[in-house]
């Protein structure tokens, strides 16, 4: 009996540790196989078109709505030590550092990880990727590939959007109770900004992006068989991807600290 209790508190780290291994294989493979000819431009073009250009509106949305929240939230206790003019410069390094980044990666590990999950899962149940690899084709190379290589490349840009957005909102926030002018108010802000604040929030978005790309793709393509192995795809790959975007920015922000950029 209690050889079984120890084999079976045993088991998670075991599925873990599989788990772990899998997906670093899975990494391996796309550093191998990614950069090598032939590439998939077509593929690359339409996965960064439907990863970027048909999430920007869920992240526009997102961001603005935080942008204002958090200056209409911040401003009470501001004005409560004679404050406000320090406003501008408190959401700006607030988004731009932390917020803008990190909201926006969940928004695409949720959208994008189980899109890309339950594509590919649904592909693996019907047998495509199989009709793929049996007709010549290489169907890591076209489904793989593109969309992590797309993921990487499109974060960025929608943390980019996403903070301009947030700003843009927060003027708006400023304007509810005050009149500033919107070169006013961006004067305060870029003053405030120094090059720490920026480069490492830019650079971690493109690990978010790979990420939340690689675990999507890996989920989907080694989904189990049948219907119910392709909603466990896209719910492990939201689950994997958004954890895993916590520990990156956990990361980035010990190593930032630890290279003086914070």
């Amino acid at each position: 009996m209690l050889k079984t209790m120890s084999s079976g508190s045993k088991q998670p780290i075991f599925r873990f540790l599989d788990e772990v291994g899998r997906i670093s294989s899975f990494t391996g493979r796309f550093f191998a196989e990614g950069f090598r000819p032939r590439y998939e431009w077509a593929e690359l073009l339409r996965q960064c078109y439907v990863i970027g250009y048909r999430t920007l509106p869920l992240v526009g949305i997102t961001a603005f709505i935080m942008g204002l929240v958090l200056t209409v939230q911040s401003r009470p206790t501001l004005e409560e030590f004679g404050a406000e003019s320090y406003l501008p410069s408190m959401v700006a390094l607030s988004v731009i550092r932390e917020i803008g980044p990190v909201i926006t990666a969940l928004i695409c590990a949720g959208k994008v990880g189980s899109s890309i999950g339950a594509e590919l899962g649904s592909m693996r149940v019907t047998e495509q990727i199989d009709a793929m690899e049996v007709s010549g084709t290489n169907p890591f190379k076209f489904l793989v590939v593109t969309r992590v290589m797309a993921c990487t490349l499109m974060l960025p840009v929608l943390v980019v959007v996403a903070d301009f957005i947030s700003l843009y909102a927060s003027y708006v926030g400023v304007n509810i109770k005050d009149v500033v002018s919107l070169e006013l108010y961006y004067n305060n802000v870029f003053n405030s900004l120094v090059y720490g604040d920026v480069l490492p929030a830019f650079v971690k978005t493109y690990f978010f992006g790979f990420a939340i790309g690689i675990v999507g793709c890996f989920k989907g393509y080694h989904s189990d068989k049948g219907t119910e192995g392709v909603g466990i795809a896209a719910n492990s790959a939201v689950v994997v991807s958004s954890l895993l975007v916590f520990i990156i920015d956990l990361v980035a922000v010990q190593i930032a600290d630890i290279l003086g950029l914070t």
